[in-house]
C-alpha cells in the first residue's frame, strides 16, 4: 500500500512500516534506539556512563531559527535526563542568502548554547537549490549515568502526569511573530508582543533538572502534535492508557485568542518549551516547580490498557495518533 503525505510527521503507521520496521542491524551499546514516543537514543560508552543523542530538524519557521534549534535538540536530551554537552549542526541555506543572515543565526545559536553550556561541537553548512528556506539540524550529545536513564516508555498505572508551562508554547510564539500584520487588525501591539515573548520559555531543561531531582519515571517534550499528540505517543511507547482532564491543561490567554482568529485546535499546536512527566509525587513535583518559578499542574493519570481519555465534564474523546500540526494551517 502507498499513501501520500501531508505536511509534519510523517503517520504513526507509516513510520511503523516504512521507516521502523526497515531497522533491523543492532548493536549491544544501544540501550535505546528508535521507537515510537522516543526522541533520544542512548549509547553505552562506560560501565556506568551512557551517551544520549537526538537529531531535529527547523522546517516550520524561519523566526527565530537559531534560537530554536538549539533549544529543541537540548529539550529532547533534556527529557531523558542528560545532561547536553554538545551540538551538531546541519545548515541549508537557499541560493542568493545573504552572509549576514549566517551570522545572525549562528550568533543567535551561540547564545543559547552559553545559556545551556552547550558546546557547538562540529557540523556542515551549504548553500542548495533544494531549499526554498533556510534549515537547520541539530544533532545533540548529552551524557548520564546509566542508573538514571528516564524514557518516554517509564509510565506506568496508577500515576500521575503532569504538565508544565503552556500547551501551544511555540506555535503561539511563531505565529505571532509571522502574522503580526495580521493579527494587529484585531488585538493590540502589546497583546501580540506578549505572545511573541512566549519563545522566552522555549527550554524545558530547568524543569527536566528539578524533575529528574524527584523520582520521576518518564519525560516527554511536548512538540509537533502539541500535547494531544505527546500525550499518545506516552501512551504508545508505555503500552498504558490514560485518563486527562481537559479543564486541567494549562494555557495562556494569548494562544486562546491566536487559535480562535485562526480556527485552529490549541491542543494539537507544536509545544516546545512544554513537557508532560509522570510520577508517583505528583503534587510534590509540581511545588517543587512552582517553587522554581516552572508552572505547573496535574493534568491525568495512567490506567491500565489502552484508553486514552480526554474528559471535558461529561464529554469525553479518544486520543488519535498524532497528525499534521494545527501550525501548517496558518503558516
Amino acid at each position: 500500500m502507498d499513501i501520500t503525505m501531508n505536511l509534519g510527521k510523517v503517520p504513526e503507521t507509516v513510520l511503523k512500516r516504512s521507516v521502523l520496521n526497515q531497522i533491523s542491524h543492532r548493536r549491544e551499546e544501544v540501550l535505546v534506539g528508535p521507537a515510537i514516543g522516543e526522541d533520544c537514543s542512548v549509547l553505552a560508552v562506560a560501565e556506568d556512563e551512557v551517551l544520549v543523542l537526538s537529531t531535529d530538524p527547523i522546517t516550520g519557521t524561519v523566526q527565530d531559527i537559531g534560537t530554536l534549534a538549539v533549544h529543541i535538540t537540548a529539550n529532547d536530551i533534556a527529557s531523558n535526563g542528560a545532561e547536553v554537552i554538545g551540538i551538531m549542526l546541519t545548515i541549508l541555506l537557499p541560493d542568493g542568502t545573504a552572509e549576514t543572515e549566517l551570522r545572525g543565526a549562528m550568533q543567535d545559536m551561540e547564545a543559547a548554547c552559553k545559556q545551556l553550556n552547550i558546546e557547538i561541537i562540529g557540523g556542515h553548512t551549504e548553500i542548495t537549490k533544494a531549499v526554498r528556506q533556510p534549515i537547520i539540524t541539530v544533532t545533540g550529545v548529552g551524557k548520564m549515568k546509566r542508573n538514571e536513564m528516564i524514557k518516554t516508555a517509564g509510565a506506568k498505572p496508577g500515576q500521575e502526569i503532569v504538565m508544565t508551562k503552556w500547551a501551544g508554547l511555540e506555535g503561539t510564539a511563531i505565529i505571532a511573530a509571522s502574522k503580526e500584520a495580521e493579527l494587529t487588525t484585531k488585538y493590540s501591539q502589546s497583546f501580540i508582543d506578549g505572545a511573541k515573548k512566549m519563545i522566552e520559555f522555549i527550554s524545558v531543561v530547568p524543569e527536566a533538572m528539578v524533575a529528574r531531582a524527584s523520582g520521576v519515571t518518564s519525560m516527554h517534550d511536548v512538540t509537533e502534535g502539541g500535547i494531544f499528540g505527546a500525550l499518545w505517543e506516552i501512551g504508545a511507547a508505555s503500552k498504558v492508557g490514560m485518563e486527562v482532564d481537559l479543564k486541567k491543561i494549562l494555557l495562556r490567554q494569548e494562544t486562546v485568542e491566536i487559535c480562535e482568529f485562526y480556527d485552529i485546535n490549541p491542543y494539537m499546536l507544536i509545544s516546545s518549551g512544554c513537557m508532560l512527566i509522570v510520577t508517583d509525587q505528583a503534587n510534590y513535583l509540581v511545588d517543587r516547580l512552582k517553587a522554581g518559578g516552572i508552572a505547573a499542574a496535574v493534568i491525568g493519570r495512567i490506567t491500565e490498557g489502552n484508553d486514552r481519555v480526554i474528559i471535558n465534564e461529561d464529554e469525553k474523546r479518544f486520543l488519535e495518533p498524532p497528525k499534521s500540526d494545527e501550525l501548517y494551517k496558518v503558516m
